[in-house]
């Protein structure tokens, strides 16, 4: 599949207003869900995104390695021409570029891009995410020694 950046509604400002800006954005994209990372006050941000819209759906994904290795999965997709922005995104594109095997080279947060990546992964998840198939269950072996008995042996000593 391919994804498309429609948008970088990132702002600074009071929990109320970054609600609203979520809240308009996805209903302007007609999304299915908002992705909130719970590592950073994650039970404020699904009540304070559930003031605003009650019925809004939030995936709450936590992070458990670092950003640059969260990345690294995104960055091939876009490598392999898997992820286009319909539209400019100049904060957002510095971000994504500042982004190394080594860590995040620039000032302050990539907020935007790990926004972003987060975004991504929750749509690619099956191929970010992706585990191996679980294995077959091996066909139960009996090792049956000389002096063990079946039950229709057993049976027809009986009679």
């Amino acid at each position: 599949g391919r994804g498309y950046v429609l948008a970088d509604a990132s702002l600074q400002g009071s929990p109320l207003e970054w609600a609203r800006r979520v809240v308009t954005a996805f209903n302007d994209n007609s999304a299915d869900c908002v992705v909130a990372e719970i590592n950073q006050g994650g039970e404020m941000v699904k009540q304070t995104l559930h003031s605003v819209a009650p019925s809004l759906p939030i995936r709450m994904v936590k992070a458990t390695r670092g950003k640059h290795v969260r990345a690294e999965p995104i960055a091939a997709l876009y490598e392999q021409g898997r992820i286009s922005h319909v539209g400019n995104f100049p904060d957002l594109e510095d971000q994504l570029c500042l982004f190394t095997t080594a860590g995040y080279e620039g000032n302050g947060s990539p907020d935007r891009a790990d926004a972003l990546v987060w975004a991504l992964s929750e749509l690619f998840a099956d191929i970010i995410y992706r585990t191996e198939p679980e294995k077959e269950p091996e066909p139960r072996r009996y090792d049956y020694g000389a002096d063990d008995e079946d039950e229709a042996e057993r049976s027809w000593k009986t009679l």
